[in-house]
């Protein structure tokens, strides 16, 4: 007789929900060749391997005088004769023999015989010679070819997303193009007869939708190929059938709203109907209405309607679970510091509280009233306060542990 199964956690905490999440994705395939200005921002399929040595040469790292070691002696001054110059980009193209040293400048490849830089603040130069004090370094002040990176080395690697030094680094391996993974499509729309697009007259009881527009910027911050499909009336047919419209063309389909017990709610309805829910609650606030699953082979993030907990949801949960999909490579969770808390906060333990806050030096204040639809809030501050699922009230000078955006918004 086979063991009954068990049915599974529909309520989980923060941390279960994001591994979940994580556990069950895997990158999107698809790879495309661009040109390194439209790279930015994208993500490395393939590892960018350098074709010759960064430094091609052996150069100077400081203005100075490129001499021989040898000649130097190690308690004395040294008087040698000034014989050339190196320029940047304009070699010596002599050798430089017993008693004899070049001028040299920054970048400049080292001559033919020299072995070492004497920076031309320690040296005395009196007529076509140059007095080298005593205390220099074999091997000092230069760049080895390779020292950066070696010919046939990987660069960067694959995984990696391309931001601005990246561009650099790729044009000065003269590189033209670079091997990116496909952009990932993401649909999304908002759901709810109160939800009313911008230039439509609000009628009595309804909201212009501020949803869209948020996951439209943080969706194009990721990079991802953005299909939006406005406002979805709530009735089930309108809501299947946005479900199969977006489940055919997009990797992923992110709603707002719908995902709560209300009984006009018909997202957790239908997405068990067309396809999988893996959960619908999170032990959070604001957020606790938050669905994942899947329909046909595009993943579903089902976020709540209120404004401030689809920024919530979106940033601790969503953002990751897309870097995912995209290939980035694995990301460490954005670490938590400790600060001192300057207003109080009442908290009853049970659940993660995401608190939206400004940090300034070691300490946190509140940003405003904290209703889950209250976005001037979210506009103004610059951190949340996390406070744990056992944690209770704060009061004005404790310590609380604060997750900054920067890097996420």
């Amino acid at each position: 007789m086979s063991k009954p199964t068990t049915p599974p956690r529909h309520t989980l905490r923060a941390e279960e929900a994001r591994h979940a999440m994580l556990d069950a994705l895997t990158p999107i395939r698809g790879v495309e060749r661009v040109a390194i200005r439209a790279a930015l921002n994208r993500v490395l399929a393939e590892a960018v391997i350098a074709p010759f040595d960064v430094p091609a040469h052996d150069n100077s790292a400081m203005d100075g005088y490129a001499v021989r070691a040898a000649d130097l002696a190690p308690d004395a001054e040294t008087r040698l004769e000034v014989v050339g110059t190196a320029f940047a980009g304009k070699a010596f193209s002599g050798l430089v023999g017993p008693g004899q040293a070049v001028r040299i400048m920054t970048g400049a490849v080292m001559p033919h015989g020299a072995d070492t830089v004497v920076v031309q603040e320690e040296v005395r130069v009196e007529g076509a010679q140059v007095v080298v004090p005593p205390g220099q370094r074999a091997g000092q002040n230069l760049r080895r070819a390779g020292e950066d990176l070696a010919a046939g080395r990987p660069a960067i690697p694959a995984g990696k997303r391309i931001g601005p030094a990246e561009l650099g680094l790729i044009a000065s391996l003269g590189i033209a193009e670079v091997a990116v993974v496909r952009r990932l499509r993401v649909a999304f729309f908002s759901t709810g007869d109160e939800i009313a697009s911008i230039g439509q007259p609000l009628a009595p009881g309804q909201i212009y939708d501020s949803n869209r527009y948020t996951l439209f910027g943080l969706l194009s911050q990721l990079g991802c190929e953005l299909i939006d499909m406005g406002v979805v009336r709530d009735t089930p047919d309108a809501v299947e059938a946005a479900f199969t419209e977006a489940a055919a063309c997009a990797d992923v389909i992110l709603t707002s709203g719908g995902v709560s017990v209300g009984e006009a709610d018909f997202i957790r309805e239908i997405t068990g109907r067309l396809g999988e829910v893996s959960f619908w609650k999170l032990e959070i606030k604001p957020g606790r209405p938050m669905a994942f699953g899947r329909i046909g082979s595009a993943w579903l993030f089902g976020l709540p309607g209120n404004p401030v907990a689809v920024m919530v949801t979106f940033l601790e949960f969503v953002q990751d679970a897309l870097q995912k999909l995209m290939g980035v490579a694995p990301l460490p969770e954005l670490p938590l510091f400790e600060a001192v808390c300057r207003d109080p906060i009442q908290k009853k333990p049970g659940r993660r509280e995401f608190v939206r806050a400004i940090l300034e030096g070691g300490q946190v204040r509140l940003a405003g009233a904290q209703g889950s639809g209250v976005l001037r809030s979210m506009s103004e501050a610059n951190c949340f306060i996390v406070l744990d699922e056992a944690q209770g009230a704060v009061a004005a000078g404790d310590k609380v542990m604060v997750r900054p955006f920067r890097g996420r918004l």
